[in-house]
């Protein structure tokens, strides 16, 4: 995977790495020739006593010492440009992949491994096509060059080579092959320390009120251990790695030497060959110690490199049409025929033969206990799901044929759960229309009984909000995703439990005030309050994803149990309070 996606990622970076190779040659081959011109002056020079070759062949030496730099600082220069080039576009692809995802795969991989796999996992790989750039071409050509010109200074020392160099990469295989599956469990435990934090960043309220600090403290150190345990276990090896390289270096230098003395003593070998071999050796050694350090990379990186395939090689469970259809009329007329939804894995459906139609102007309420299937119908008009039986339908088009935009530009949602981005009450009214003027969104504010809250920040409009709206209170929030949506004037409205946060006179003011606003379109409203649906056309009640009935409220209050039970206890409740 690593290599593909070296492949994939980096071709439209040809040029760039064309010119990396050339000067990680050039810059190579002149740092080996620079041993030779040592041992040169050595011989011809010092020995003799020469001066103007001494300064001949040291003018010779500085320039090509000049050039050596010279290329390598221009080399670096691109392989950095290109590695964050690279980078930017293995993110983008990722974060472009995970938007396409449906609710099944987000939940499939869960939001903190999808962060750490975006960022975490893509910086891995990013730092090694890095060191790749910088050493890939530079480490074989020294260390295969080194060889050969060691052998040329002197032939009878280069068994020490048939020995040193196996014996190095050895060392470095098995500690390598150590480090492989540690690496893989750093990044497994990375997500866990995510979740947790996140779990516990999130939920801060909930654990206080329930003095549950001491336990998410043990809680999170637990998942802390786990990492500190396999990033030790892991380190300990790249220590090792070191210290290893190190011991070869040096007994290596003793013998070159050992016996390259006994050999310049019997008159076999010349002094400045001797310090020209060890130089050599010195290059050919510090050529594997880099390439070390990039086999010290490549196992966690191919690690990252799997799991970030992993997303991108997962599709989403719901796909557009290959011929989608684009113009449709109708004002928003929605039909669902016989759809059940279950989800993968699971032994019962969440929805069973849900059938209703709605026109435009008229309103559709769904009522139902917990966990009756009421959040997916409505997820299910907008695509988030895909139904795994029968059809939606809007204005006579299955959804699954509809161009998502077309689909998504005639819907305006708002969850279960409010949620605002980071920016302003403006950008996050705006989401729904970006073009809406100042009057479009006060306008807004005002149907969702915002305006008040909104008038009395000191910034009005460009009072900031911050992630998730956690500065604003549930109610505030719940109704600024319902101006959000009002904004937008779709066709179709669906309110999965939008009400819920609200109490009830500005549940029964919002209410009103929506009627004429949705005079026009077709409205699917989810709640748990009878009050808040019981002016609606049409009324379903759910219980374990099938309809057990349907009819208006009046209908339903004669002839059903489950919605007598339900609009009985919530009657009880009000006059308990």
């Amino acid at each position: 995977m690593l290599l593909r996606i070296f492949r994939d990622y980096l071709r439209p970076y040809r040029s760039s790495l064309a010119i990396i190779v050339v000067l990680q040659f050039v810059g190579t081959v002149a740092m080996l020739y620079l041993p030779s011109l040592n041992a040169d002056i050595i011989d011809n020079g010092v020995a003799t006593g020469d001066t103007d070759y001494i300064v001949r062949v040291g003018a010779v030496m500085l320039a090509v010492s000049l050039l050596q730099i010279l290329c390598s600082v221009v080399a670096v220069w691109f392989s950095a440009r290109t590695a964050m080039a690279f980078g930017r576009d293995l993110r983008a692809a990722v974060f472009h992949q995970v938007g396409s995802y449906s609710g099944r795969e987000v939940a499939q991989f869960g939001a903190p491994s999808l962060i750490t796999r975006n960022t975490n996992d893509v910086q891995q790989v990013q730092m090694l096509a890095l060191m790749t750039c910088t050493m890939a071409v530079s480490v074989p050509i020294m260390m295969v060059g080194g060889i050969l010109m060691a052998m040329r200074e002197d032939f009878g020392l280069s068994w020490l080579l048939a020995i040193v160099v196996p014996a190095l990469f050895l060392s470095v295989g098995v500690v390598v092959s150590q480090m492989v599956p540690s690496f893989r469990l750093v990044q497994e435990r990375i997500d866990s320390v995510n979740r947790v934090l996140r779990e516990q960043i999130t939920g801060i309220r909930v654990v206080r009120a329930f003095v549950r600090e001491p336990y998410e403290t043990k809680r999170f150190a637990k998942a802390n251990d786990d990492l500190t345990e396999v990033s030790v276990r892991a380190g300990r090896w790249m220590a090792t790695m070191f210290p290893l390289v190190m011991l070869v270096v040096n007994v290596s230098s003793v013998a070159v030497i050992w016996f390259g003395g006994q050999r310049v003593e019997a008159g076999q070998m010349e002094v400045g060959a001797l310090t020209a071999f060890l130089s050599y050796l010195m290059q050919i050694l510090m050529s594997v110690m880099m390439g070390t350090f990039m086999l010290m990379m490549i196992p966690r990186s191919a690690v990252c490199a799997d799991r970030i395939s992993e997303v991108l090689a997962t599709d989403s469970s719901v796909v557009p049409s290959p011929t989608p259809v684009r113009d449709i009329t109708g004002r928003g007329r929605l039909e669902l025929d016989g759809v059940g939804f279950t989800y993968p894995g699971a032994e019962q459906p969440v929805l069973c033969d849900v059938s209703f139609d709605v026109h435009a102007g008229q309103t559709v309420a769904v009522i139902g206990s917990t966990g009756a299937g009421k959040s997916t119908l409505v997820n299910l008009v907008p695509r988030l799901f895909d139904a795994t039986d029968g059809e939606v339908r809007v204005d006579g088009v299955p959804v699954r044929d509809l161009d998502p935009e077309v689909l998504w530009s005639r819907i305006g949602l708002v969850p279960q759960r409010a949620f605002l981005f980071t920016g302003t009450v403006a950008s996050n009214l705006r989401h729904g229309k970006p073009e809406a003027t100042d009057a479009e969104l006060w306008e807004a504010l005002e149907i969702a009984q915002a305006r008040d809250f909104v008038e009395a920040m000191p910034e009005g409009l460009a009072a900031p909000i911050v992630q998730g709206g956690t500065n604003v209170s549930g109610g505030q929030r719940q109704r600024l995703a319902i101006a959000r949506a009002l904004v937008r004037r779709p066709e179709i409205y669906l309110f999965d439990d939008a009400f819920s946060a609200l109490d009830l006179s500005t549940d029964a003011r919002l209410r009103a005030a929506l009627k004429p606003v949705t005079r026009d379109a077709t409205v699917v409203l989810v709640a748990q309050r009878v009050s808040s649906i019981r002016d609606a056309d049409l009324i379903l009640v759910l219980e374990d994803g099938r309809v057990v009935g349907r009819g208006t409220h009046d209908e339903l209050l004669d002839d059903n149990v489950t919605y007598q039970q339900i609009v009985a206890s919530q009657l009880s409740a009000e006059e308990a309070a």
